[in-house]
């Protein structure tokens, strides 16, 4: 049996940049908050736990005065760095360069559209830590798309006016494909209602490239071994697509999970993860896998 590790996996720049910032300081200091999880990924976090990395919510930033606390590369509303100032809490601003990009992006938008009685709407997850600070951008008024059937139902609900001055963005993880269908759709319904929509296409250029090398790379393997976490909405998004190019794929969080019996002695098995998941994960399944 062969065992290749895709090249392009891996936690993404911004994910990097906010584990490596937690390491600097936990290696001098005894703790460290992080407010939410700073990876979609158990193993990941268990591992920084026990260097003191402790996770925290935003009910606890109250009783933190005078402590450090990292803000993860999705990124914060507005709101947070003023609970922060009132809390006297410091930040480790550890926001993904490509999401701080966007959301002045989105920011000034919305200012511009306010007063023609526009309207802001952003494809992503609704409530991901991400579209959380997108929308805060915006006062809490951006219009979250989840889906095709969502922007159909309001669309028809007149939650999302065609008439009105429009603006599409995206949460930086989608699917460039689905975003793509969402954009033409829209067009159409603003086309016939003769409205307004400028689309802004805010997904990742290391996402969006995985999505095309992921493809190539589910089509070359006989098996598919994707590593990422549960809470992952990446990782969700990336199985999906090796699943839809390769049928022997599965989704473990670690090698015990997987049973010997799926595997034939001639595979070439490809070993991929989400943007959440680290290269030692992707290891440690590797090299389980060449020792059976």
């Amino acid at each position: 049996m062969r065992v290749l590790i895709d090249s392009g996996s891996g936690c993404c720049n911004g994910v990097r940049r906010a584990i490596s910032a937690a390491e600097d300081w936990l290696s001098s200091h005894d703790t460290l908050y992080s407010l939410g999880a700073i990876v979609h990924n158990d193993a990941e976090i268990r591992r920084l736990a026990e260097l003191g990395l402790k996770t925290v919510g935003y009910s606890d930033m109250p009783s933190l005065r005078g402590s450090k606390v990292l803000v993860r590369a999705h990124g914060e509303p507005p709101s947070t760095y003023e609970l922060a100032r009132e809390s006297g809490i410091s930040l480790i601003d550890c926001t993904c360069p490509v999401v701080l990009a966007l959301q002045k992006k989105i920011a000034a938008e919305y200012a511009e559209l306010s007063s023609r009685g526009g309207l802001v709407l952003i494809f992503g997850k609704r409530g991901h830590a991400e579209v959380n600070g997108l929308v805060g951008q915006t006062d809490g008024r951006a219009v979250v798309i989840e889906d095709m059937r969502d922007l159909e139902d309001k669309l028809a609900s007149g939650c999302i006016d065609p008439s009105r001055p429009l603006a599409l963005f995206s949460q930086t993880t989608k699917d460039p494909e689905e975003f793509s269908a969402l954009a033409a759709r829209l067009r159409e319904a603003v086309c016939s209602a003769r409205g307004g929509l400028e689309v802004f296409n805010t997904i990742c250029r290391h996402v969006s490239s995985r999505h095309r090398a992921l493809r190539e790379f589910a089509a070359a393997c006989s098996v598919i071994v994707f590593v990422c976490g549960r809470e992952s909405s990446n990782g969700k998004v990336l199985y999906e697509l090796c699943r839809g190019v390769n049928p022997r794929s599965y989704k473990i969080e670690s090698a015990d999970e997987l049973p010997a019996s799926v595997f034939r002695p001639d595979d070439t098995v490809g070993i991929c993860g989400a943007t959440s998941t680290t290269r030692w994960q992707l290891e440690k399944v590797a090299d389980f896998l060449s020792s059976l």
